[in-house]
Formats: C-alpha cells, structure tokens, sequence
C-alpha cells in the first residue's frame, strides 16, 4: 500500500457477528490496537494526525484497526458486549489474518480487555501496551453517573464527545462538526449509553497480578477524562511494567507529541525507534502531484495501445519539463506524476510548463503543490507534505495548478500571479487550508 492509499476494510467473523477491521504495513510484528469508547475504523481517517499515527506505527509493524461489536462498522447488536466477547472478537481478527502472536495497544477503556486478553493467553500476547487505561472505571466513584450517561446520550451526536477526549480542540467548530459526525456513525444515542454503563462496571484488578507479558503504561498528566493518577497505579499494580508519563496532552493519542509517544512504542517493542536510527532523512521540499483529466474515459475512447503510447509521450514530455526546472521525478502514479523541487518558484513553474506541453499532445492536466518537510525513503518519499500535496491537487480543477498557501508565501516576488479559491478542508489533514491558483 503506498503512501496515498487508505486501508480497505474487512471483515471477521466471531461466532455469528462480523467485526470490521482494517490492517496497514507488513512488518515483522503485528500490532493490534483495542479502541476506547466509540470507533469507526474509515471515518476515523478524516481526523487530524490518525492516519498519520497508523503509519508511522506501520514503519515497523503490521498494524490492525478494528471495530468493536456493536460499533462502527461492525455488526449492531442488543445491549453491550461483555469483556470475554471482546476477546473472542480480537482472537477471530488474529485468526483471521494468520496472527498467532502480536503486540497489544489498549486505549481507554479497551485497556481492560487488552489485559484480560494478555492474561488469559501469554502465548498470542508478545506485548501489552496500555494508553490512558485503568483497571477499575473511574465512574464506580461518581454517585449519580447514570444520570450523567443518560444526559450524554440525549446530546450524543452533537459532537459532545470532544469535551470529554479532546477539550484542547473544543473551541473550534469545525472540530466539533467533525466529533458530531464520527459520534453518529460509530453509535447510536441508546449503543452509547449501553457501552458507558457497560463500561462503568469494568474492574480488572484482581488479574493484574497474572499479567505475564512485557507491559508498557502510557498516560498524560492533563488527562481530564482519566487522571493520571489511575495510569500511575495501574502500572504499579502489573508485574515488571514500564512507566512512562507525558507533560501535557488530551486523551486521544493521535493528538498532542504524538511522536513522542509512538517512538517510545516502538522502542519498547522493537528495542529501538526510528528517530534514533537514521534510516530516514527528512528535508525540505515543494511537492508536485499531477493528474490526467479524464483518463479512464480517454483511454475508452482510444484503446489500450493508442493510450499506452500517449502515457508514454506525457511520461517523457514529464521527464524533460523536470529536469529542465532542476526537479527530481520520484515517480509515475499511473496516469500523472509525483515530483519535487528544492525552490518553490521553480515547481510552480514546472507545474504550468508541463500542463501547457500535455495540452499540445491532447491532455489536461490538473496539479497540486504543497512545501513542507519530507521523509526521503530510498528512492520514494513520504510524509504530511506528500499526502498535502495529494490533497491540494484532488481539488484542483482541469488545466489548473493550484497551490497551498505556504507556496505562495515562499515565492513572493517570484514574478508569479495567483487567485484565491477559497478555503477548503483536506481530507486526513486538520484545519481548513487556502488555495489558490497560479498563473504566469
């Protein structure tokens, strides 16, 4: 799967349920990761920094995404699943994709049945790794928590959610819209508050001391949904685990140093973390993705041997336009190109050159430019300035090269002209970004 490519998802059955997963990487260890409360495992890409986080897990790792019954993609069903149905929902994905030992990272609340899964078979667990977990619900300790719940679930779908797991966040409405679409789609009003009840009765203690396997606790100390000092204790109460405790952060690990976080998973699994090894090198770079308009129509129209000389042409015309503005041709995606440039101004320039020479062999072309830091792999590239790049140029219109606005920037006075089209969300990248299109 390359960079720009999301995981498909499938399904396993447990019993008579089907569970969603999706997996990503194929590295040596497989790495499933149990969610917390809500999940859905395709929508939860649209969020700033997830897919991002998969991947950089994926550098090391087959890493495995699912929905837990009841939830997201996964089978509906009546009432809440128990903890042992939840394992038995792991052992089917594990089973299902020919995992017979992998590494375990809990979420919240799917710490517990990460730790019950641990404790009752050593020999498919090789790690536990548990974020933001408990062994006993903080909600044991509040009085009137169903009337709490019950409140929750009447304002569940309005992005109530953002409050309680990212309040860093909850000031911005775009952010909230995005919560209130992912709480719709993984749950309903009366699944929600099912789980939570469910979840309130959870309490692992009294297996703690079973747990066998190399286990790592994670835990931010501004945790507001599940404070720290439960992440203390519970690494206090299983055999031999490691500790390790952040500064600052919310509840969801995909926000905040989450580079941080990841490498220190890595180095617990693997012994080291790719920051540490200097196998890849990251620099800075103006990235170009082009596109054919209409490709699939035009190669219809022509026929496959007519099309294929016609690719050909343009992959050539490509090769000169850049050189020519001193660029490096990373690759073909089949119908367009990636490339990058270390000066902006020249990749502008080499995006317009090369729709005006397609245009003169019968093709348009859109393009998308972005700059920003890039990950050298060999003889690929990857990195949030890749998939920016990937994004910018999904909007763009035929024959037009548009760019971010970090590219208009760097080239003021470059003697290039650029109009506004608007502000935009990109999918899988936070905020919202302004494009603009150039023109000589």
């Amino acid at each position: 799967m390359s960079d720009l490519e999301l995981p498909v998802t499938r399904y396993a059955m447990s019993g008579d349920v089907s569970i969603a997963y999706q997996t990503m990487g194929d590295g040596p260890i497989d790495l499933i990761i149990v969610p917390g409360m809500v999940s859905h495992v395709e929508f939860m890409h649209e969020g700033p920094g997830y897919t991002a986080s998969l991947r950089r897990l994926s550098s090391f790792a087959r890493v495995v995404t699912f929905d837990k019954r009841g939830q997201g993609l996964s089978d509906r069903m009546s009432g809440a699943p128990s903890l042992e149905q939840r394992m038995d929902d792991v052992r089917a994905i594990m089973d299902n994709i020919g995992s017979k030992r992998a590494a375990l990272l809990g979420i919240s609340e799917g710490s517990a049945m990460s730790i019950m899964f641990a404790a009752t078979y050593p020999e498919r667990v090789s790690h536990l790794i548990l974020y933001s977990g408990f062994a006993r619900s903080p909600a044991q300790k509040v009085d009137n928590f169903e009337e709490i719940v019950s409140e929750r679930a009447k304002a569940w779908g309005t992005g109530m959610l953002i409050k309680l797991i990212n309040p860093s966040r909850a000031h911005d409405p775009e952010a909230v819209r995005q919560f209130a679409k992912f709480e719709r789609l993984s749950a309903s009003p009366g699944a929600y508050r099912s789980f939570t009840l469910l979840n309130a009765s959870i309490d692992v203690r009294s297996i703690l001391s079973a747990v066998r396997v190399p286990t790592l606790v994670l835990h931010r100390r501004t945790d507001t949904l599940i404070p720290v000092e439960i992440g203390r204790d519970l690494a206090e109460q299983i055999p031999g685990a490691k500790y390790i405790e952040y500064a600052d952060g919310d509840h969801m690990m995909t926000y905040g140093d989450v580079e941080t976080l990841l490498g220190d998973v890595e180095e617990f699994i693997t012994g080291h973390r790719e920051a540490l090894s200097g196998d890849i090198e990251r620099v800075l770079a103006t990235v170009l993705f082009t596109d054919i308009v209409d490709s699939t129509r035009s190669a219809a129209d022509l026929g496959d041997k007519k099309w294929r000389q016609l690719l050909d042409s343009h992959d050539q015309l490509a090769n000169e336009v850049i050189e020519r503005h001193r660029g490096t041709l990373i690759k073909s995606t089949g119908d367009g190109i990636l490339a990058t440039f270390d000066g902006p101004g020249r990749a502008v320039r080499c995006a317009l050159a090369l729709g005006t020479a397609s245009k003169q062999i019968g093709l348009l072309l859109r393009a998308g430019l972005h700059t920003g830091e890039i990950e050298l792999r060999g003889q690929d590239i990857g990195g949030i300035a890749v998939h920016a790049a990937a994004r910018v140029m999904a909007r763009s219109n035929a024959d037009e090269v548009l760019v971010s606005r970090v590219v208009t920037d760097l080239v003021a006075g470059a003697g290039l002209k650029f109009s506004d089209r608007g502000s935009h969300e990109l999918k899988g990248l936070p905020g919202r970004w302004d494009l603009f299109a150039a023109s000589l």
